[in-house]
């Protein structure tokens, strides 16, 4: 991760354009003076060894010199090292409610807001403690794995907000359960869940789940955040949230259901208003947990990168210094200034390609992440796809392979958004269709068909010759008309048969790709697939899509429904 210590005296860079209007103020004097003495042409021919661009490359070489030097007043470094170390601390998972709910403004800026801003103190307050992060709206993931490099924490948590989930609502008991997998296995170590929430649970289980922690040595803090009067939840557009019937939705503070969970969980339940009361209450609290020792893994140690800045600086000083305003008697011939002034700016360019290559800090991120995931170690490899991602915004390939990671850790709502940002950035036609194939078949195993047959349209304008996206756009399509046929949908599912469903999906997938690859090589050319193989294949899926529709019927009729009328 590249940064800079003192970034104060970057300031100074605002002298280089300063500068520069002052030599060409003086250029200007200049010439208007030669024009006063007599004719150009005359006065070329009477001071033949006078060059007409070397001045200016030496001026430029000196400003070049100068902006290195104050980037080296910045302190330029880079946190390459990776140190172990063992710390005296307690192990902290913090659940956000990132529900619509939570973009409702009683609590200045907002709700969401200001939990963020809430987390981001609470980090800066641990010393030897380690800390994760969850998001749970309808849906929980696991955001930031539990860790001690809380650089990593505070850029996870700037990027959070309510479209990183697509199914909305509020499960707290969801929150619950996966924070208490994610803790490290040590023993003789406090371990802490802090809840932020508004405390609207629509899926109850919160008692339960709180009370399981607490078997488990863990202790649960709420943090209600919001007014108990209720407030409306804004769109963004001047218009507030409405539910089925038309009516503003108020969403108000359940203070009584946090307090509940709290005193299960063996924790304390903490109003979040607009003063700095709740962080200091909360402080105290996690301060008489028992501390244990725990190995931490840090990536904040940054060494010093003057170096490749100091080279630079000295080459071009020695550049300037060798350079003469005028011409060399023993180089007459070589008309490097005169005729391609263009040249010395290649020059000056291919001296700053090293300043360049150390910039690209993202480069070797993306490197480190991909050798983490392909050892399949994905949410490791998330860290350094992020890290790339901080240093370069605009890199498609540290976004693609950042959501290729959530999605294999199964956070398909983070992983779409990142792959909607990766096709605005990209460029390649081939990677776009990779992409949004992805980004299809992401839908398409949460039976959201209408965006997956969007997304496949996408990828095959990109690269109409993909006979993989073409066939599950087929199925796709199939897939949807039975959906629409059976009356049934996603929405009326529950978690477990939504995840027997994926696992089938993948079996029937992978099956299918097996039969497409026998029969192309038998029948056909690799890049082709004739229309008898493709209505076998899509005859073989509606069969199995019956036989799994059968089978999810009959598990509907003895399990209750998920109801998901509330979508806040």
């Amino acid at each position: 991760m590249f940064r800079f210590e003192d970034p104060i005296y970057l300031w100074l860079l605002l002298a280089i354009p300063l500068l520069m209007m002052i030599r060409f103020v003086g250029y200007r004097q200049r010439r208007r003076k030669f024009r006063k003495l007599g004719d150009a042409d005359l006065l070329r021919q009477l001071m033949p060894d006078v060059s007409k661009y070397r001045p200016t490359v030496k001026f430029f070489l000196l400003l070049s010199a100068l902006a290195l030097l104050i980037v080296l007043l910045a302190r330029p470094q880079m946190g390459s090292k990776i140190t172990n170390e063992k710390r005296n601390g307690i192990e902290t998972i913090i659940c956000l409610d990132i529900s619509n709910s939570m973009l409702a403004e009683d609590v200045a800026p907002s709700r969401l807001e200001k939990s963020k801003l809430l987390v981001e103190n609470l980090v800066d307050h641990f010393t030897n403690d380690k800390i994760g992060l969850i998001v749970f709206a309808g849906d929980a993931f696991v955001q930031l794995p539990i860790t001690s490099d809380y650089v990593s924490a505070k850029m996870f948590l700037q990027s959070i907000n309510p479209s990183m989930i697509a199914v909305q609502g509020t499960d707290i008991a969801h929150a619950v359960k996966l924070a208490m997998n994610s803790f490290t296995q040590q023993e003789k170590i406090g371990r802490a869940i802090i809840l932020i929430t508004d405390g609207e649970d629509h899926e109850g289980g919160a008692l339960e789940a709180a009370q399981e922690a607490k078997k488990k040595g863990i202790n649960v803090f709420i943090l209600g955040v919001g007014d108990p009067k209720g407030a409306p939840i804004p769109l963004g557009n001047g218009d507030y949230l409405t539910d089925a019937a038309g009516q503003t939705v108020m969403t108000a503070l359940n203070e009584d259901m946090c307090r509940q969970v709290a005193q299960a969980g063996s924790g304390t339940y903490i109003h979040v208003d607009n003063t700095s009361t709740a962080q200091e209450k909360l402080n105290d609290e996690l301060t008489r947990l028992q501390k244990g020792e725990t190995d931490a893994v840090l990536y904040s140690e940054y060494d010093d990168q003057f170096q490749a800045f100091g080279i630079i600086v000295l080459l071009l000083l020695v550049i300037e210094v060798c350079l003469l305003k005028v011409r060399n008697p023993l180089l007459k011939n070589i008309s490097l200034f005169r005729r391609k002034p263009g040249a010395a700016a290649v020059i000056l360019l291919f001296l700053l390609l090293p300043l360049a290559a150390q910039a690209q800090a993202d480069r070797q991120s993306i490197r480190s992440g991909n050798k983490l995931y392909r050892q399949q170690v994905f949410d490791k490899a998330e860290v350094e796809y992020r890290k790339a991602e901080a240093a370069n915004p605009r890199n498609p390939q540290a976004m693609y392979n950042l959501g290729c990671a959530l999605m294999s850790q199964q956070k398909d709502s983070a992983a779409i958004v990142q792959f909607e940002h990766a096709g605005k950035m990209e460029t390649s036609p081939k990677r776009k269709a990779m992409i949004y194939h992805n980004i299809g078949w992401i839908c398409q195993k949460h039976q959201m068909f209408g965006e997956a047959i969007e997304a496949y349209k996408e990828s095959l304008r990109n690269n109409p010759d993909d006979n993989e996206t073409r066939y599950n756009l087929a199925l796709c399509k199939r897939q949807q008309k039975n959906q629409q046929q059976n009356g049934g949908g996603q929405n009326n599912q529950d978690k477990d048969k939504q995840q027997q469903q994926q696992k089938d999906q993948q079996q029937q997938q992978q099956q299918k790709d097996q039969e497409q690859k026998q029969q192309q090589q038998q029948q056909q050319p690799k890049d082709q697939m004739s229309r008898e193989n493709a209505e076998q294949l899509l005859n073989a899926a509606m069969q199995e899509e019956k036989q799994t529709q059968q089978r999810m019927k009959d598990a509907q009729r003895r399990q209750s429904r998920r109801k998901l009328d509330k979508n806040w």
